[in-house]
């Protein structure tokens, strides 16, 4: 498959991997105390690292609005980067995305024509080209700009991948409200609205050929290279049951009658997403403004673009991560929609903007699609800022460093699993058949620095027991390695063999 080369390429692809683990750090909670939703203040890049080994594989939907390098977004983003300078930012991020969610989650990337075939062509790397879905064009605007040099810009592109093509979930939509009014009852049908469809099709169907008469004795083939999608046989039935039509004065081509009640109210989603029904930066921008008396964003994405994003891509109850949140639509539009969700923001608008928008949907405001989904206020979320790193400039545990936060980054970086629940037993889980333990932090009781981090047979006796490989990760050990072995024990030493350092 073609890649795409730039100059600091081969440092770009290991900046995921050096990105250090930090913590995440409570700040404060807002409304609902046992809320799972979380706003982070920090850098992406760190942040999403942090979020790993909790989170790895959980995430049902991802979208991100990243700089589209146009001179247009806030400082704190850098938008006038060059083109290098955008690649090193946002390939370190994708990759750690992907890792992020679920094999049936879907990844949804807004950008413009200035970076977008660069994001498609490195996301094929990515995310793999066999797991692009579509490329969806959304009309941002509905005025042509009359002062463009040469054509008004009045779109721009959703490039949707899955983790796993095959496993991908996709919801259907409803019909909009002028979809609905094109069924028509000029006949009076008993079965209600109807309107009509082609009767013929382009792909070959051998009984398709023959010949319709018409109500005042005109005959009908199909069009050349078509076929009737139907055999004689199911027209006469269609035609005895008032299905067909030849238009109101009986003169037209014949048509079969789809009626509304008798259809699917579900619809595939196609890929030109219009602003009448997905919105526009315009009534975004007029939605902040009625939030803050003031928009700083001079792109915002519409809360109706977000709804019909997080509609087709998730369920209620299904977690929903943007790591470019700016001011805050993707968190509000979740919360409002029952998602769980996590936002993590660099700049100071963490705070600024996000948090009180947050606040006032938890308060019940009624902007952008609250009346569309009856929302009525509730739930909560926490704020995080990141913390200090896992480990020191020298490669040691950082004092001060809980249990359960050791815990969760070994047991993901030798499973590739998040744990399901806080650590705080020396058993951190069983994964493929090898039970993992950590001794650190005195976990087993003895709380002094110097005890009960270390692998004795006492000690060993007191573990929980497994019937199977085990790996124990511990400040030493006191079996000999002919015993490890009878045991199935493999030791590893903290923090040297921690992996992530």
């Amino acid at each position: 498959m073609p890649t795409l080369t730039w100059l600091t390429r081969e440092e770009d692809l290991k900046a995921a991997g050096r990105a250090p683990y930090r913590l995440l750090e409570p700040v404060e909670t807002y409304g609902d105390p046992n809320t799972e939703n979380m706003l982070i203040q920090g850098d992406n890049l760190e942040a999403l690292k942090a979020l790993l080994p909790y989170y790895a594989g959980k995430v049902k939907c991802i979208y991100i609005d990243p700089p589209y390098n146009t001179k247009s977004a806030f400082e704190s983003y850098d938008d006038n980067m060059e083109h290098t300078k955008w690649l090193e930012t946002l390939y370190p991020r994708l990759e750690l995305l992907r890792e992020l969610l679920q094999n049936d989650g879907t990844i949804w990337m807004s950008i413009d024509d200035n970076e977008g075939h660069y994001l498609k062509v490195i996301s094929d790397e990515i995310f793999g080209r066999k797991n692009f879905i579509v490329n969806i064009v959304w009309q941002k605007s509905y005025t042509a700009n009359q002062t463009a040099l040469h054509i008004s810009d009045n779109h721009d592109h959703i490039l949707l991948y899955a983790k796993n093509f095959q496993e991908a979930k996709i919801n259907k939509i409803k019909r909009t409200d002028d979809q609905i009014l094109k069924f028509k009852n000029p006949d009076n049908d008993p079965r209600g609205p109807w309107k009509a469809e082609n009767l013929s099709a382009g792909k070959f169907y051998s009984q398709g050929q023959f010949q319709i008469i018409g109500p005042t004795g005109e005959a009908f083939l199909p069009p050349a290279n078509r076929y009737w999608r139907c055999n004689e046989e199911q027209f006469n039935k269609w035609l005895a049951d008032n299905r067909i039509t030849f238009g109101l004065k009986g003169t037209g081509r014949p048509m079969l009658k789809k009626y509304l009640n008798e259809m699917d109210d579900a619809l595939t989603p196609s890929s030109w997403w219009q602003h009448a029904d997905y919105g526009s930066n315009k009534e975004a921008s007029i939605d902040l403004k009625n939030i803050f008396s003031s928009n700083a964003f001079q792109t915002p994405k519409p809360e109706k673009l977000l709804s019909n994003i997080i509609h087709i891509a998730t369920n209620p109850g299904d977690l929903v991560l943007d790591s470019f949140l700016g001011s805050g639509t993707t968190a509000a539009v979740a919360h409002k929609m029952g998602r769980r969700y996590i936002g993590v923001e660099i700049g100071d608008h963490a705070v600024t903007h996000c948090i009180p928008r947050l606040q006032k949907v938890i308060e019940g405001e009624q902007g952008g699609i609250s009346q569309a989904v009856n929302w009525q206020g509730g739930g909560g979320f926490r704020f995080y800022r990141l913390g200090e790193t896992v480990f020191d400039e020298t490669g040691g545990i950082r004092a001060g460093i809980a249990y359960d936060h050791l815990a969760a980054h070994i047991f993901f970086s030798e499973t590739g699993e998040p744990l399901h629940a806080p650590a705080n037993a020396p058993l951190l889980g069983v994964h493929k058949d090898t039970a993992y333990y950590l001794l650190y932090n005195g976990v087993l009781g003895d709380k002094r620095p110097q005890s009960g981090n270390a692998l004795t047979a006492k000690i060993l006796a007191g573990l929980p027991p497994h019937d199977g490989p085990k790996m124990i990760y511990g400040e030493r050990t006191l079996l000999s390695a002919a015993r490890m072995a009878e045991l199935q024990i493999t030791f590893k030493h903290t923090p040297y063999d921690i992996k992530g350092r």
